[in-house]
């Protein structure tokens, strides 16, 4: 078991592919700390993938919670040994409609919530010595631009300028910080994609859905269970020597 004896957080943990991953690190050996806003589902998650993992009630927008969340596992565990920020959020609509409200809500939760939960658990794997592994989760979306989804596009840009930067300032504390950037995933947040894009491009539902899982050139949408490999390894002995790296995990969407 590649994780054995190591703890980990999972910011966004409760579904999806946040889900996934508590479930594989379980099964590697570590023990999770199931962070999400939806704590009733973060504790189902929880109970279902066992091996003492917790569930936390966190909003990453919120310092106060944050520190409360570190210091649990720290109490719980002894400390952190792995933080992966998957928490994030999706909204859409043509630029001159973008309203400061929408753009506020997605940068609070993709951008400030990486960079905050990557900091106080950075001094927490500092304050202890040990090292550490930070993973953050971006998007082809960071890579490029899009006509309707430009907040979007922009928070997990930055999400990859963070761990760069990140990357570069922490790995003198053996603390590795790499990122990875999922294409379109089937997971419950691609429906409220589905009926923006549907909003926007007057399309029916589901179509939109239908059709990017067939430009994808590995034939399909991606599922929380594809991204778990590169999840694991990020967080094992075996990327040591991998710093401010981001991984597509994307089908062969976008190559980089």
């Amino acid at each position: 078991m590649r994780l054995k004896g190591k703890t980990a957080i999972v910011t966004g943990g409760a579904r999806g592919i946040g889900a996934a991953i508590a479930a594989a690190y379980v099964k590697e050996g570590a023990r999770v700390c199931v962070a999400d806003i939806e704590y009733a589902e973060a504790q189902k998650t929880a109970k279902a993938i066992g091996g003492n993992s917790f569930a936390f009630n966190l909003d990453v927008t919120r310092h106060d919670s944050i520190a409360a969340c570190v210091a649990e596992v720290e109490k719980a565990a002894g400390g952190v040994d792995i933080l992966v920020n998957n928490a994030a959020i999706f909204d859409m609509g043509p630029l001159e409609d973008i309203a400061e409200k929408s753009y506020d809500k997605v940068f609070a939760v993709n951008v400030k919530g990486v960079l905050f939960m990557m900091q106080a658990v950075a001094k927490s794997m500092i304050a202890r010595g040990q090292g550490g592994k930070i993973i953050n989760f971006a998007s082809q979306a960071g890579r490029r631009g899009e006509p309707l989804v430009a907040v979007y596009c922009a928070s997990k840009a930055a999400v990859i300028s963070f761990t760069q930067s990140a990357g570069l300032a922490l790995i003198k504390h053996k603390i590795n910080v790499n990122g990875i950037a999922p294409g379109v995933v089937d997971t419950p947040m691609w429906e409220h994609v589905d009926a923006l894009f549907a909003k926007y491009e007057n399309r029916p539902l589901g179509e939109k859905k239908r059709l990017v899982g067939e430009g994808v050139p590995y034939g399909r949408m991606g599922l929380p269970e594809d991204h778990v490999g590169c999840a694991v390894f990020l967080a094992s002995n075996e990327s040591d020597y991998v710093v401010a790296q981001t991984f597509n995990v994307d089908g062969g969407q976008w190559m980089s």
